[in-house]
């Protein structure tokens, strides 16, 4: 369901950019038939000097089959490891977009009015920034909480902020979390991405069965974390105690007396609910219910509430009594959970935080490091959240489509060229991307994340045109001229290097405007931009060595097999390599 999700998602963006890269490659193949004549002998400077490149590489590489298969793969292993380690990982890619969002949050038990104060002045902090269009703040949520307010935070247009040399959205959110530090009484949140909403990147879930285990890990954790490079906004998901008032009912005395727990709730109702005591007509002609409810004043202490009066219905038609509070109940003051949290039925405390000026995979790095460093109570257990979560979820869907497009390649390659090893040779240029994938991004400081992997997919389907053109051209020469493998080889790199190149240059020059973009939205598709046009240069010039190689190695192991196991191979002649120049291009090109 997951892939089906991502598919969806992607469709609108898959259509135009394959429709464009479709109508560049066309129109450049359908130009280079008008402006250049390809049945011409090679006199062409441009022509024979990328012959001669192609031939030089060639000859120099064959007689050194295993040792550059060897190289091929271990530059190819070592430089994707040594750039995945540069490179971060990530759900989302940064983006400014123009709006922040800032969470003000008060101690448990503080009414609207001291939250008021407190938002008001998160408000007049934000608004002194240049950068601020408008702000808007809200006060409470739809559970009824009175804890927490929100302050939106509108920003002038990155280019045009750009442009007067202003904040970016991430700089204005970092000087926003330091001015609203000295808030007293108080603590923020700043929200630059709004695909969490106010759900904090990473969340560390601990769960187990006693609460007070898991409180005392977790404050244990907090200034650990809080000291890690990257993490802001680290709190918990407790939020402390909140002072409450205990009312334990004397059950038998009560029965006696005909007062159930249900008339004892509604004695205390007024005190801090209210009740409805009618509706009234304003001067507009609008009705309004009417609450009434007791004043602070007398509710403060203990002896008033005890004093409550409590309605004891009559018996055979006896008129109703009334009697206090305190003879069938004790009230206490004390202290309790703000918020209990379960999941799966174990009690849940989560740290959690918000990322800032590093990858999230790195902060999430230093963060496994402390929890390593500090075991864990008996019966805990450890469980992520927020971003590490859904991105677990969501790149495996991704891998999955990825290894499934891989199988159907291969599934259509075996069918067309009607054996089981000539395909390998070809999805050898898969891996060859990764390089160049990791390279890009390491070089421009993007880290892996949703649209880089979306590159990935999509250069699957791209960089294995180059080695089907070789491959595919190989074996025509061999089946119609008759000549080796080697020679095959040598004069399809020489021929089909200029619709490779063509094909390439033509992808790169639609993705430039993707991977430099500066626009509004830009900084979410560039990953995928740089992926595609790092997979696509590497995977050509790899290519173009490699998969030869590779495609010797398994004719070789073919015709080894064949000899012993009594199976026929094809035979193909020995003509030499043409001195006067590389082929004309014939039928194939």
């Amino acid at each position: 369901m997951m892939i089906l999700a991502i598919g969806v998602f992607f469709a609108a963006f898959s259509l135009p950019v394959s429709g464009f890269i479709g109508f560049v490659v066309a129109m450049g193949l359908i130009l280079a038939g008008v402006f250049f004549d390809t049945r011409k002998s090679l006199s062409g400077g441009v022509r024979v000097a990328l012959g001669v490149v192609f031939l030089v590489l060639a000859i120099a590489s064959i007689p050194m089959v295993p040792k550059i298969a060897q190289t091929a793969m271990g530059v190819e292993k070592g430089n994707a490891l040594l750039d995945f380690g540069k490179v971060g990982v990530s759900f989302f890619p940064g983006e400014d977009n123009a709006e922040l969002n800032v969470k003000v949050e008060t101690p448990p038990g503080s009414n609207l009015d001291y939250m008021r104060l407190k938002v008001l002045e998160a408000e007049r902090i934000a608004r002194r920034y240049p950068e601020v269009v408008f702000t808007f703040a809200t006060i409470g949520g739809a559970s009824g909480a009175v804890d927490a307010g929100n302050v939106y935070v509108k920003l002038y247009p990155k280019g045009e902020r750009k442009s007067k040399g202003q904040l970016s959205a991430d700089d204005l959110a970092e000087k926003l979390r330091r001015d609203m530090s000295i808030i007293g009484g108080a603590v923020s949140s700043v929200y630059t991405n709004d695909f969490n909403g106010d759900q904090k990147q990473i969340q560390l879930q601990l769960r187990g069965d006693d609460a007070r285990s898991l409180q005392a890990y977790a404050e244990k954790l907090l200034p650990k974390i809080a000291a890690v490079k990257g993490a802001v906004d680290v709190d918990l998901s407790t939020k402390g105690q909140k002072p409450e008032l205990t009312v334990q009912v004397d059950r038998g005395l009560a029965s006696s007396l005909g007062v159930t727990v249900g008339s004892v709730a509604q004695a205390l109702r007024p005190a801090f609910a209210g009740v409805e005591a009618g509706d009234w007509v304003d001067p507009m002609g609008e009705t309004r219910k009417v609450r009434v409810r007791f004043t602070p004043e007398s509710r403060e202490r203990l002896a008033d509430l005890t004093r409550l009066p409590l309605v004891i219905p009559g018996k055979n038609g006896a008129p109703s009594t009334t009697l206090p509070l305190g003879q069938v109940a004790t009230v206490e003051q004390g202290l309790g959970p703000a918020i209990i949290s379960h999941l799966n039925r174990d009690k849940l405390v989560t740290v959690q935080a918000n990322v800032a000026g590093r990858p999230n995979s790195d902060v999430l790095a230093d963060i496994n490091k402390i929890m390593a460093a500090e075991p864990m109570p008996p019966g805990v257990t450890l469980s992520q959240g927020g971003d590490t979560e859904n991105q677990d979820k969501v790149f495996g869907s991704i891998l999955s489509a990825l290894g499934i497009a891989i199988v159907l390649m291969y599934m259509i390659l075996v069918v067309q060229f009607g054996s089981f090893l000539d395909p390998i040779a070809i999805l050898i240029s898969l891996p060859l991307s990764l390089v160049g994938v990791f390279g890009a991004l390491a070089l421009t400081g993007t880290t892996i994340n949703l649209m880089s992997l979306i590159g990935v997919i999509l250069l699957a389907g791209i960089v294995a045109k180059n080695a089907i053109l070789l491959i595919d051209f190989a074996k025509w020469s061999r089946e119609e001229k008759g000549v080796s493998l080697r020679t095959a080889l040598i004069e399809a790199g020489a021929i089909r290097l200029r619709p490779i190149l063509m094909t390439t240059f033509a992808l790169v020059a639609g993705m430039l405007p993707i991977a430099l973009g500066t626009g509004e939205g830009a900084d979410f598709r560039k990953p995928l931009g740089t992926a595609v046009i790092g997979g696509v240069i590497t995977s050509t010039i790899l290519t173009l060595i490699v998969v030869p190689t590779i495609y010797e190695i398994l004719d070789g192991m073919r015709s080894w097999f064949g000899k012993r196991l009594g199976f026929s191979t094809p035979q193909t002649g020995e003509h030499p390599i043409p001195v006067g120049g590389m082929p004309t291009p014939v039928m194939g090109d």
